[in-house]
């Protein structure tokens, strides 16, 4: 069944508590005025215990609405509904004692009517209104029957009548307004919520850090890419200088002149940032929003559609360098046949066939480089699949010592087999070329941190200098004579096509990490 009323609201019962308030002040505003304010009594001298106990009821009546209103019992409707038909008792009875409508009290009935009317909105005003019109008619009336009033002095107690209904229909049209007000504010509040909460999204999912500034050079507001790129939580409140050296300067500067270009600002994370200042209001001086932009991104990004370009280019040129590449590997072998035992010409055919296997090297690995979109991952349970790999790296690559290998049993990746087995072959590779090559020189080792697996590849040998550690996954970089620099690159770009991580573990000042950390799995039990 439908409810008859809506619930009511904290609203309400306040309303309702300051009703029954201005009923105390009101009954307090009476006694003074009679009983200092008026110089001659109204009412006789007997009348005055009547008065008194009339008052002491409404008193008492109050007090129990009071309490009631505090426990909330009994219903809104209910408690408003007596405390209404309460005040039109005692304002006629007031009244009566004090001559009937000739005592102009009857008017008081009228702030009581338009409060219940804007309390209970609107609903029950009429009803209201029609229980003091009756009061004020039977009252009359017991005039009329006392020969204390004429036939002809219900005019007055009319009007009274009239006024209560007009009271009553003025606070539903109010009653109904609010409601409708009310309705219209909450419903711009949630707006203005699930705007903000839009805002708040957007502002996270901003490739950009974003910090917004007052005028004092205060930071009232960031977003978690900022603090990735800063380096840092700002704290509250926390200034500009603290959190990135020379951004403030930056930042009066460009109130100065707005089409000066921002300098590159360090951040305590190593990275690189533009910053880019926008205003919020109309004047320059008042809050800003800071983007910061990360430029180790920005050029990774145009290095990649440098890259994107060039791999279309270099993989047609190495097909067509293949094939006589392949000739000329043919003929260094026949000629390594027919040279006889002359040092001079085994020299020259080794150099040959050197350079052309470094050359065929240098093809396979540009046309490696259009493989990494080629994914097909499946679930690798990496501690069989890491002793088979291993056996075969160590026969292939020549490797005299045993590899470590630590491998929890429930080690379980998504990864392509083929492309696992490329970039271990590479590290693997590199990490014997420069390992001790003595017992644990190199080493595999399988962990988990934060519900990841991670696969770490060590050796003993020298670690990547410092200065050489930012440039050592790019394309074409390497230390060596006769390196391409294209593996690790190549390695990163398999992972990161199989939503893993390669990264390199600065690990002292003896030894290399190298590290693939892999993606989210939760193996599927059966």
């Amino acid at each position: 069944m439908p409810r008859l009323h809506p619930p009511p609201s904290e609203l309400h019962w306040r309303s309702l508590a300051l009703l029954n308030v201005f009923r105390f002040l009101g009954l307090i505003a009476l006694l003074t005025s009679l009983t200092l304010l008026v110089r001659r009594s109204p009412m006789s001298a007997d009348q005055w215990p009547f008065f008194l106990q009339l008052c002491g009821a409404y008193i008492t009546m109050a007090l129990i609405f009071a309490v009631g209103i505090a426990r909330r019992l009994p219903v809104f409707h209910v408690q408003l509904g007596v405390q209404v038909l309460a005040d039109v008792l005692f304002i006629v009875g007031i009244m009566h004692l004090m001559g009937g409508i000739k005592s102009g009290l009857g008017i008081l009935l009228l702030p009581y009517l338009a409060a219940a009317g804007l309390i209970a909105r609107g609903r029950m005003s009429l009803f209201h209104a029609a229980l003091a019109s009756i009061a004020i008619l039977l009252e009359q009336t017991w005039q009329w029957l006392q020969l204390r009033a004429a036939l002809d002095e219900f005019l007055v107690p009319a009007l009274l009548c009239a006024a209560c209904f007009a009271v009553a229909w003025l606070a539903h049209r109010l009653a109904r307004y609010a409601a409708e007000s009310e309705r219209l504010a909450e419903q711009r509040g949630i707006d203005l919520a699930n705007l903000a909460q839009l805002n708040a999204r957007i502002l996270q999912d901003v490739s950009d850090g974003v910090l917004v500034v007052d005028r004092h050079g205060t930071i009232r507001q960031c977003n978690d890419q900022a603090v990735r790129l800063i380096g840092l939580q700002p704290a509250a409140d926390a200034t500009l200088p603290a959190v990135l050296p020379g951004l403030d300067l930056a930042l009066a500067a460009w109130r100065d002149n707005p089409k000066q270009l921002p300098p590159l600002l360090q951040a305590m994370s190593r990275k690189t940032l533009r910053p880019r200042f926008v205003r919020l209001t109309a004047s320059y001086d008042l809050e800003v929003l800071v983007y910061l932009e990360d430029m180790d991104k920005l050029r990774r990004e145009a290095q990649q559609l440098k890259l994107a370009a060039l791999g279309r280019l270099t993989a047609n040129l190495a097909h067509e360098i293949r094939n006589p590449l392949g000739a000329i590997s043919h003929a260094g072998q026949l000629l390594r046949e027919d040279c006889g035992d002359s040092p001079l010409q085994l020299r020259l055919t080794q150099i040959i066939n050197e350079n052309a296997a470094r050359l065929e090297r240098m093809v396979r690995d540009v046309l490696e480089l259009n493989r990494r979109d080629r994914v097909q991952m499946s679930e690798i349970r990496l501690p069989g699949w890491l002793l088979t790999f291993l056996d075969e790296v160590r026969q292939a690559e020549e490797i005299t010592v045993t590899v470590a290998l630590v491998c929890p049993d429930e080690a379980v990746v998504r990864f392509d087999p083929g492309h696992l087995h490329q970039v271990l072959w590479n590290l693997l590779r590199n990490g014997w070329r420069y390992c001790s090559k003595g017992p644990g020189s190199l080493a595999v080792m399988v962990s988990e941190r934060d519900g990841r697996w991670r696969l770490d590849v060590l050796n003993d040998g020298p670690p990547v200098p410092a200065d050489a550690q930012s440039q050592l996954f790019e394309p074409f970089f390497t230390t060596e004579s006769k390196g391409t620099g294209l593996g690790l690159y190549i390695a990163r770009e398999i992972c990161a096509a199989n939503a893993a991580l390669l990264e390199y573990i600065p690990s002292g000042e003896v030894g290399a990490c190298f590290r693939i950390v892999f993606g989210r799995y939760d193996v599927q039990k059966t």
